[in-house]
């Protein structure tokens, strides 16, 4: 029809279309035309008017450059404001002439047809039906259009339907200019079907790509779409239909002689019959898997059934699914999250990813954006499972949970031999060998310094190819340290210790969580001591109001105005100030939020990041306010202390329960703070990486390698390693991975994702939650009433005294916060993930593992946080 595939072409058959030119027709004429090349898929012929087309009747409607800037320079929320803008960029779309050669061409193409044939006409934008952005519902489609001056008007209305306000606001929202996305028009012979409706090839809500989901109705598909009728669901499996539900059909929508769409009313002997036999929904999902293998990917289809043949209107990408992790065989596997156990579900980078999995001290798999581990075997030997669970229960009940639930189908995790993997963790013989000895942490502690030092020193000279070669050297270091047996029974001895008082004491004396109390102001918390260290930056700052000024005014700038510190000696007291800042950042500065992620930027490159926080501390609290609170904290674990060994005494056997208690209580002080210490070792070590890497990415760019530094975050470090030792990279690699990356970012990650796709979340199983409110994991004890601050940024901070810190998740970088709240309460979590061992050694109630908590719980509203009980109540 329109000879060769140049982007010039006005019209082209969708018969000479496929999926690589969505650039040309669009993601719904591609996939169509994709489509119609598979072996018995029929789709309705048709024809593409391509995005040439657009480009040259854009080029012609009044003020469309002026009215794009403004469009692009709207917040999403001004919901006014872009429907005004939207509809007049509409208006003059759908008033611009098609050009005279341009519409003797569409009116040619339809003469093919019977000029008595209705069509479908129908948008098909190049930034829709993607793999990474469906832009469902975001524009139009016109349904039985009869004669070619309606096709025309109907297809500058598809033109103008770019500009809804609802693909407006989707553009704005998913940071896509409005200039890169064209819009081509798909005109097909319109179908009228005796039902229709949608295939999803995978389960929509689970994820299960075993699973296939058919919705259908009678008449089009609109009914449906629309919400007009319920339709009949089916769910098959294995080529069988596993679970259906036949709904009531009252109305239908059909098409009208002379053009358009009415609803009509089914016969009510019709209205409880199935849209589809059993026999056709399996015969539908089989066609499903054969589009589903030639796009590579689950597909959301749209079917209709005509005279007992389906043909095919449209299929995209379902991108919604996790993505699974991949696996080199045919084996069912469970993955876990790692992001849950790090308090960092956020997505990562490729380099951020590689640079974890090389340093990380077990094997781990990325998808998403994401990394998992294979719990498979581990679940699978008798002797390993129990354990297993105990210890993921304890670490995360909602993942513990998912992990029974889906033992409990046993059919999907094969029981294999025992391998002499160790059986139940023990709750204090474990790490007996290790004596409560205080000088085993300094000694940790003196070894990681010197290793560090040591990297600091050797990195500083290796330059080029060498230097990731030293890095892998340089990581069987990080892993040895990490590895130390005497470093991992240390950590246990503390979390051992921890759980064994909130048993016994839970037996004996009926206290919950009585370890919260006893482990305040425990010392050698690297963590804690960050989150006081702040509060005397800011008794350095509070008696100069000048300085304060200045903060302030950069804090308002943002973190673009990072360079502060150069210009704030200008002001009085500021050389003493900046002294104090940097002498901060000189030790905490390898910090950030999200900080296993290598590619995000640490507080000595964005020292901006810690304004907010500085300045509540300068607001919320009096000088010595350091001290005061660790003196305080400490004060009231030995009063717990005496407390509890005096009523122990009173016990029967009472001396003997003391006297193990006290050895215990001694235990958990003396290794308690060292829980934190391994991630700050991590994390200093990651910064030393990334200088030495960022080094690196500035020599590619002055070689014109690469346009900018960050672009080697969108390569693993292996590739990273090739661009340096080749001096090329693949620009469109690192394009197509800012891409995924960000359609990642959009997703939420599980806590449990079988090899079929299927997420399980977990549930608590609980009857002692007040009705309405959200259970999670009691962490730090105590009840604490005040006003939700729900923060998904910390650079947002703006608190108040009293405030309940909501959000959905804390890495050590968030402890600076933690000083200026009443409570916490987090999405991610469990008994020894940090914000929980911080929240205890501050004294704050907590409770974590909430699902939802940032969603259903609004800022400023008023929350009562029962960090003994584990659930958190909405006040009126």
């Amino acid at each position: 029809m329109g000879g060769g595939r140049g982007d010039r072409v006005p019209l082209l058959d969708l018969r000479e279309v496929d999926e690589t030119q969505v650039s040309v027709v669009g993601g719904k004429a591609a996939h169509l035309g994709g489509l119609s090349r598979i072996d018995g898929i029929r789709v309705p012929a048709g024809f593409c008017v391509t995005t040439d087309a657009f480009r040259r009747v854009l080029a012609q409607t009044p003020s469309i450059d002026d009215r794009l800037d403004q469009l692009s320079h709207l917040n999403p929320d001004d919901r006014e404001a872009i429907r005004t803008l939207s509809a007049q960029i509409r208006r003059s779309v759908e008033e611009t002439a098609i050009p005279g050669d341009l519409a003797a061409a569409i009116s040619g193409a339809l003469a093919r047809f019977d000029e008595r044939a209705a069509y479908a006409v129908r948008s098909s934008a190049t930034a829709e039906d993607t793999p990474t952005a469906s832009f469902a519902g975001q524009q139009d489609t016109y349904l039985n259009v009869v004669g070619p001056e309606a096709v025309l008007r109907h297809i500058s209305r598809c033109w103008a339907s770019l500009f809804t306000e609802r693909a407006v606001i989707y553009r704005l929202r998913n940071g896509i200019d409005h200039r890169t996305v064209q819009m081509a028009v798909v005109v097909q012979l319109m179908v009228f079907p005796d039902a229709s409706g949608i295939l999803f090839t995978a389960d929509p809500v689970t994820g299960n790509r075993k699973v296939a989901t058919v919705d259908a109705s009678f008449g089009l598909g609109e009914a449906l779409v629309s919400g007009l009728v319920n339709p009949d669901v089916f769910t098959v499996r294995d080529g069988e239909v596993v679970a259906g539900t036949v709904a009531v059909k009252q109305r239908a929508v059909t098409a009208l002689p002379g053009g358009g769409t009415r609803e009509v009313a089914i016969d009510r002997q019709r209205q409880e019959q199935p849209a589809l036999t059993q026999a056709q929904v399996v015969r539908l999902v089989r066609l499903g898997r054969r589009i589903e293998a030639h796009f590579g990917r689950p597909q959301d289809i749209e079917w209709c059934l005509v005279d007992d043949d389906f043909q095919i209107v449209q299929s995209r990408p379902i991108t919604t699914l996790f993505p699974i992790p991949a696996a080199d065989d045919q084996e069912n596997h469970v993955y876990l999250s790692v992001g849950h156990q790090q308090m960092m579900t956020d997505a990562m980078r490729p380099l951020g990813l590689s640079m974890w999995q090389l340093t990380a001290m077990a094997p781990m798999r990325e998808a998403g954006g994401r990394l998992f581990v294979d719990a498979t075997r581990l679940l699978a030997a008798p002797a390993s499972r129990a354990g297993f669970l105990e210890l993921a229960g304890k670490s995360d009940p909602l993942m513990g949970d998912a992990l029974e639930t889906l033992l409990d189908r046993g059919d999907f995790v094969p029981t294999l031999p025992d391998d002499g993997s160790p059986g139940k963790p023990t709750t204090g013989g474990a790490s007996a060998s290790v004596e409560t000895d205080p000088a085993i942490v300094t000694e940790l502690i003196a070894r990681s310094e010197a290793s560090i030092a040591a990297l600091r020193r050797d990195i500083a000279t290796v330059t080029g190819p060498a230097l990731f070669d030293f890095l892998l050297t340089a990581f069987q270091e990080h892993k040895r340290v990490l590895g130390d047996p005497l470093n991992m029974q240390a950590i246990m001895a503390g979390i051992e210790a921890t759980w064994w008082l909130n048993d016994r004491l839970h037996e004996w004396l009926g206290e919950k969580n009585a370890a919260d109390t006893l482990t305040l102001s425990a010392p050698g918390n690297i963590t804690s001591e960050m989150g006081l260290a702040l509060l005397d930056v800011a008794d350095v700052i509070r008696p100069h109001p000048e300085v304060v000024t200045f903060l302030q005014r950069a804090a308002h700038d943002g973190v673009a105005h990072d360079d502060f510190l150069d210009d704030l000696p200008t002001v009085a007291g500021g050389a003493e100030a900046r002294a104090a800042i940097t002498a901060y950042l000189d030790r905490y500065g390898m910090r950030c939020v999200g900080e296993i992620d290598i590619t995000r930027p640490r507080w000595s490159e964005r020292p901006g990041t810690l304004l907010p926080v500085l300045l509540d501390n300068i607001k919320l609290f009096e000088p010595g306010a350091a001290r005061q609170r660790f003196e305080q904290g400490r004060q009231q674990a030995q009063q717990k202390a005496q407390e509890v060994l005096t009523r122990l005494r009173a016990l029967p056997d009472g001396d003997q329960k003391a006297d193990e208690t006290a050895r215990m209580i001694d235990r958990v002080r003396t290794f308690i703070g060292y829980r934190e210490y391994p991630k700050y070792d991590i994390i200093s070590r990651y910064f030393v990486y990334k200088q030495a890497l960022m080094a690196e990415a500035e020599r590619l760019v002055h070689a014109g390698v690469l346009a900018e530094t960050a672009d080697v975050f969108s390569l693993t470090f292996q590739e990273f390693h090739e661009g340096v030792r080749t001096q090329r990279v693949d620009d469109e690699l690192i394009r197509q991975r800012r891409d995924a990356f960000r359609s990642y970012q959009a997703l939420t990650p599980p806590r449990v994702l079988t090899s079929d796709g299927e997420a399980i979340t977990g549930a608590y199983r609980r009857d002692d939650v007040p009705a309405g409110a959200l259970a999670g994991v009691p962490v730090s004890a105590g009840t604490v009433e005040g006003r939700a601050r729900v923060l998904l940024d910390m650079a947002q901070a703006d608190l108040e005294a009293g405030d309940i810190l909501v959000t959905a998740h804390t890495d050590p970088s968030w402890t600076p916060l933690f000083v200026g709240i009443a409570g916490l309460v987090t999405e991610v979590g469990g008994l020894m993930t940090h914000g929980a061992v911080i929240a205890r050694e501050y004294g704050l109630p907590a409770v974590v593992s909430v699902l939802d908590a940032t969603r259903l719980i609004r800022d400023g509203q008023r929350i009562r946080v029962h960090g003994s009980d584990g659930y958190v109540e909405i006040l009126p």
